[in-house]
């Protein structure tokens, strides 16, 4: 078994996440999105679709978002 980083349950069905060259373990979905997850700009959202980011590293969870915070170059694709 291993232990959550973030909610610390030692769980059997515990998994990892390997990601920029770093191993995260966690219990649930959940738990990997509290610590993996982006954070939108501008309404502090998680993003856990696919979202915006600018060149200097903004996260935004939408268009609107994107441009309510100055950034209109950046557009939703439908």
């Amino acid at each position: 078994m291993a232990q959550c980083e973030v909610c610390g349950n030692d769980y059997r069905m515990s998994f990892e996440i390997h990601a920029a060259g770093s191993v995260h373990t966690f219990d649930s979905i959940e738990c990997a999105a509290q610590r993996m997850a982006p954070i939108c700009e501008h309404c502090n959202c998680r993003i856990l679709g696919h979202g915006l980011e600018t060149e200097e590293g903004q996260f935004f969870c939408c268009a609107h978002c994107a441009r309510m915070m100055g950034q209109p170059q950046l557009v939703d694709h439908a």
